[in-house]
């Protein structure tokens, strides 16, 4: 991992109950992240992964102008680009891993290029009115090969993505949201509490249920869906006669709110 510096970390990490919130904290270069940085959130990423208190992950920015806009190109001036690719996680260490707990991205800014290509890798987004999201990549002689033009095949219509992919295009906020990419839009001085809120109603529910059905969507979007439903029946097992499920069903017949376990499952 490159050196970070300790005065001045590029990238933060916050408990907010269960929780774990990793801010992108370079404001003064846009929160564009150089090795350092992309390397420093993969490692906090992992930590929040492993760590079985942590329900969910909250992915924001530092400031109230950008996200992020991708990789530092005064490093890849003089590095070289592609010294923030994670191996094996690419940018940030997110672009091109499936993290098994639910990833919300409190988008705070401008997200573009590799920013957003973060941000198409998160499960669900909450976004500030008028943040714009694209991948300019094609403007500076490139492509978003880490997970963008991917993810953009998987979650625009077709000739929407070509034409941010093609043309450079920025879109909004409530545009994307209107396309189904974005979940909420909200006020700047709302967001973090918002996205809280947002993700704490989700925790709610059953942990074990949420990490099953993430793992069975994300499979399924590959899958023919006779393929799809198969694998459901052959884990289903696993959950629908565990001691989450009793409890759910209990609570259901007993008039009360289900207690479900506060930990993913291993």
């Amino acid at each position: 991992m490159p050196n970070v510096t300790a005065d001045h970390p590029p990238v933060l990490t916050e408990r907010r109950g269960a929780v774990q919130v990793i801010t992108l904290n370079r404001p003064h270069a846009s929160n564009a992240m150089d090795a350092a940085g992309s390397y420093l959130a993969d490692r906090y990423l992992r930590e929040a992964e492993a760590d079985p208190q942590v329900g969910a992950i909250v992915l924001t920015g530092a400031g109230n102008r950008c996200f992020c806009a991708g990789m530092d190109l005064k490093e890849a001036a003089r590095r070289g680009a592609g010294h923030g690719l994670v191996p094996g996680a690419g940018f940030c260490g997110v672009t091109e891993r499936v993290i098994g707990k639910p990833v919300i991205g409190a988008i705070n800014g401008a997200a573009v290029a590799g920013g957003f290509e973060i941000a198409l890798a998160c499960d669900m987004l909450v976004a500030v009115e008028g943040a714009l999201f694209g991948l300019p990549e094609v403007k500076r002689g490139m492509v978003a090969f880490t997970g963008g033009v991917q993810r953009l095949a998987q979650q625009l219509p077709r000739q929407t993505g070509m034409e941010i992919m093609c043309h450079g295009t920025l879109l909004t906020a409530e545009r994307l949201k209107d396309l189904g990419v974005v979940n909420r839009v909200v006020p700047p001085a709302a967001l973090l509490d918002e996205t809280l809120a947002f993700a704490s109603l989700m925790l709610e529910n059953s942990w074990k249920a949420i990490a099953f059905g993430k793992e069975l969507f994300n499979h399924a979007m590959h899958e023919p869906l006779p393929d799809a439903i198969a694998r459901g029946h052959a884990d289903a097992d696993r959950l629908m006669r565990s001691d989450e499920s009793r409890e759910g069903i209990a609570a259901y017949v007993e008039h009360r709110t289900a207690t479900f376990r506060k930990e993913t499952p291993k």
